[in-house]
């Protein structure tokens, strides 16, 4: 005879009360089909889910090409500019030298006028 044990005190299979006549008892098939009711709820949930994640990382992959082409034109943006900058550089470094040039001269010159008036003026 099989013995059943609760809280460590062993007791005797005819001393377990049968509940499977009680009303409002569930049956087998009662139970089983609670469980697959639960399930299918479950599966429904993650379903959606997974769909909602599925829509999410989608945006989220045209985010990410978005920002990439924006990337793309800003970088051939800011690589004009830099040619444009290095072009207008060297031309801003020629026309100060022209400018230095000009105010040497000028200088020269004046003082070249000085000179000729103090020997014309004796």
């Amino acid at each position: 005879m099989s013995k059943q044990y609760r809280q460590g005190v062993a007791v005797e299979p005819h001393e377990i009360e049968d509940t499977s006549d009680w009303l409002g008892s569930p049956t087998e098939l009662e139970t089983c089909r609670q469980f697959l009711r639960m399930y299918e709820n479950e599966v429904q949930e993650l379903t959606l889910q997974m769909r909602n994640a599925r829509e999410n990382i989608f945006g989220l992959v045209q985010m990410h090409a978005d920002v990439s082409n924006e990337r793309d034109k800003l970088r051939a943006e800011l690589n004009r500019l830099k040619e444009e900058h290095s072009e207008l550089s060297s031309k801003v470094y020629s026309l100060q030298l022209i400018a230095d040039q000009r105010d040497h001269l000028f200088r020269e010159n004046q003082r070249l006028l000085i000179e000729k008036r103090e020997r014309q003026s004796p």
